[in-house]
């Protein structure tokens, strides 16, 4: 099961949605990442790491990033100032720089 929670910035209202499985994959025949989400249990016992998802606290892009790499860097302006999505309570908007995200407690998700 997974779980979706939203977090809110609490001075200009950009919000994300977060998934607590993240991207779940494992590699094909050619090399090639193939995710797999629950209830999909048969191609989820292959898999062998996660395109986590991140916020780019710099340039405010979503980006996957993947799980067995030791440094977490930006896809788009190469920073290493993210967050993971999941865990987003409390952090600078990158929007704004003005607000911090707070975890909307209104809208939660199970699949």
């Amino acid at each position: 099961m997974a779980e979706c929670i939203r977090f809110v910035c609490d001075s200009c209202g950009f919000a994300i949605e977060a998934w607590s499985d993240g991207n779940p994959f494992y590699l094909d025949e050619e090399g090639k990442k193939v995710y797999a989400y629950h209830p999909n249990h048969d191609e989820l016992v292959k898999c062998i790491a996660n395109d986590v998802p991140h916020l780019c606290l710099d340039c405010g892009k979503e980006v996957k990033i993947d799980s067995r790499l030791e440094q977490k860097v930006c896809s788009k302006c190469k920073s290493a100032r993210v967050a993971e999505t999941y865990v987003l309570n409390g952090v600078e908007c990158p929007k704004c720089r003005e607000g911090r995200f707070n975890q909307d407690e209104g809208i939660v998700a199970i699949s």
